[in-house]
C-alpha cells in the first residue's frame, strides 16, 4: 500500500501541497521540527531540502509507512507515533507540520492541545486539509464512479474523511479551543499531474483507505479496470491534470 500510494498518487495529489508547506516552513526558520502523519515522506523530502540545518523528527502511526519512508528519505529521525497522543517533551519543537492528516484525528481539539504542549512559545503548527469534494476534480470523479459501480452501497471514504474537514469556521474554532492562535488560514488552489487515468485508479483503489471499503464489497484489484475506464472517459487517454483546493493553516502557540 505505501509504495502504490507513493508512486501513483504522490506527484499527482500530494507533492504540490508538500512543496507549498515546505516553502512556508522554510520562511519560519525553525531549528527543531516534528512532522506528524508523514506517510511516505512526500513532505519530509522537501523539508529536508528546505531546512538543511534543522533537526527533523518524522512520524506516522502506520509502521509500514515509516519503514518505507525511512528507506526513501534518510536524514530525519523516523518514529512510529500517534498524533493523538504525543509523547515528546513540553516545548521541544519550533514547528509541527502535518500534511493532510488532521482529517483523520478522532479528537482534533485534544490532538491540537498536544501540539500546543510540544511547541515552544511562539512556535507554529503548519497543516493543510482538503477543501470540499467538488473542488478536487479527480476525487469527485472517483466518488461519481463509485456511485455507478456500487449503486446500492457506494464507498464514501473520500467524501467522509479526506474532504470531511473543509469548514474553515470549524477549523478555526478547533484551533482556538485548543489554545492556539490562528496566524494564517488560506485557501490554496494547485494542480498536480498524473501520467494516466489508470495510474490514478490504481492509486485510489489499492493505495488509500478506500481499499478497505472496496474489500468489504469484493476484491479491490477488480475495481481498478472499471474505475480506469470511468476516469479515462472523464479525463481522456493521456496525462491528467489534477485541479484541487485545500485550506493551508498556520497556528501559533501564544507567547507569554
Amino acid at each position: 500500500m505505501p509504495q502504490i500510494y507513493d508512486l501513483r498518487l504522490g506527484d499527482a495529489v500530494f507533492a504540490p501541497y508538500g512543496a507549498d508547506l515546505a516553502c512556508r516552513a522554510a520562511a519560519l526558520a525553525p531549528q527543531r521540527v516534528l512532522e506528524l502523519a508523514a506517510g511516505t515522506g512526500i513532505v519530509t523530502t522537501r523539508l529536508v531540502a528546505a531546512l538543511p540545518s534543522a533537526e527533523i523528527v518524522a512520524t506516522d502511526l502506520n509502521p509500514p509507512m515509516v519503514d518505507y519512508a525511512a528507506a526513501k528519505v534518510p536524514g530525519p529521525r523516523w518514529e512510529v507515533a500517534d498524533a493523538q497522543e504525543l509523547r515528546y517533551a513540553d516545548a521541544s519543537f519550533d514547528l509541527v507540520v502535518c500534511q493532510f492528516g488532521v482529517m483523520f484525528l478522532p479528537d482534533r481539539v485534544d490532538a491540537f492541545r498536544g501540539v500546543l504542549r510540544v511547541l515552544r512559545a511562539g512556535g507554529s503548527f503548519l497543516f493543510n486539509a482538503w477543501d470540499a469534494l467538488d473542488t478536487h476534480v479527480v476525487e469527485a470523479a472517483v466518488i461519481d464512479a463509485m456511485a455507478e459501480l456500487f449503486p446500492q452501497d457506494p464507498p464514501d471514504f473520500l467524501r467522509r474523511v479526506p474532504h470531511g474537514y473543509a469548514d474553515v469556521d470549524r477549523i478555526r474554532d478547533d484551533i482556538e479551543a485548543a489554545g492556539l492562535e490562528v496566524a494564517e488560514l488560506e485557501r490554496v488552489e494547485l494542480t498536480g499531474h498524473a501520467p494516466t487515468a489508470a495510474a490514478l485508479a490504481e492509486g485510489y483503489c489499492l493505495g488509500t483507505p478506500l481499499r478497505f471499503e472496496l474489500a468489504e464489497r469484493g476484491e479491490p484489484a477488480d475495481v481498478v479496470a472499471p474505475l480506469t475506464a470511468a476516469l479515462t472517459k472523464r479525463f481522456g487517454e493521456g496525462p491528467v491534470e489534477v485541479a484541487m483546493s485545500a485550506h493551508v493553516v498556520r497556528a501559533r502557540r501564544p507567547t507569554p
